[in-house]
């Protein structure tokens, strides 16, 4: 694998990550904790996996210019930096959720999962879109 795929496999990760952790709301609405359990530990995997790839990317390749011009760049800047702010926040709340749930302690793991899991959906699926206005729709 090459530097320059390191993007389209970290938005591969990201939409990944969108499926586990919409296919684990399901479950666990549905009443199946275990498959619930299992999806979001998934989901975790992929995101985790993502964080080491974009890093890995950003320490090899750097800096890579958004090409848009007009309208879309406020739009592609704001996506970014709030993609970006909620994903910082996001770690911390993502590793607690899990902490919660792994020591049992399942109504604090709800409370608190109830406002995480919007926010991770949200940075996965921003994640996506980063990557094709950065990469695809907006290339030279």
């Amino acid at each position: 694998m090459r530097v320059e795929d390191l993007p389209l496999l970290n938005a591969t990760l990201n939409g990944l990550t969108t499926i586990f952790l919409l296919a684990g709301w399901i479950a666990i609405k549905s009443g199946r904790v275990d498959v619930h359990r299992k999806l979001m530990a998934t989901a975790f995997c992929a995101s985790t996996l993502f964080l080491i790839s974009y890093l890995v990317h950003k320490a090899l390749h750097g800096h890579t210019p958004f090409q848009g011009h007009g309208w879309i760049r406020p739009v592609y800047f704001g996506l970014l930096l709030s993609h970006t702010i909620l994903a910082v926040l996001n770690l911390p709340l993502v590793l607690r959720v899990l902490y919660l749930a792994v020591s049992g302690r399942f109504a604090e793991h709800r409370r608190l999962a109830r406002w995480v899991f919007p926010l991770w959906l949200y940075v996965s699926v921003t994640g996506v879109f980063v990557y094709l206005m950065l990469y695809q729709w907006f290339r030279p």
